[in-house]
């Protein structure tokens, strides 16, 4: 079972995702994934496909960001947590990311955290887009 402790400290790694990406701070995804962390984009339309390992994640996020079309901000909501084991969670999330042209494009997150040296660090990680993506009108932004 997940103590209150558990849950702020998953809602903290995921959130901390959005501060670190959004940053370019790539040397520190270890705070966020597990050494052997998966993580899955094959369903998006970002031709990255899937890749294990953190330094695999960094590559795949470095070239995601040097083409141009990384979002300029993610935001992370609607957590759920559920326990699978006493240091596994299972998690569900909704994400949306705002692209430079102003859209914004909804995905779901269905991961696996586990807590190893007592910290909570994403183990795999699938992303699934959700509709279409939308545009904000300029006379709104």
């Amino acid at each position: 079972m997940l103590t209150i402790q558990d849950r702020l400290d998953i809602n903290d790694t995921l959130a901390l995702h959005a501060h670190i990406v959004d940053t370019n701070q790539l040397d520190r995804l270890d705070d966020l994934f597990a050494p052997d962390a998966v993580y899955d984009m094959s369903a998006t339309a970002s031709g990255l496909g899937a890749f294990q390992g953190i330094d695999a994640i960094r590559v795949a996020a470095g070239r995601l960001a040097e083409s141009g079309h990384a979002p300029l901000a993610h935001l992370v909501t609607n957590i759920i947590a559920t326990s699978a084991g006493e240091d596994t969670a299972t998690v569900k999330s909704r994400g949306l990311m705002i692209m430079a042209d102003g859209s914004a494009h909804a995905v779901s997150h269905d991961d696996v955290l586990q807590r190893r040296d007592g910290l909570w660090r994403i183990s795999r990680r699938v992303i699934t887009p959700l509709g279409v993506p939308t545009t904000v009108p300029a006379g709104r932004r």
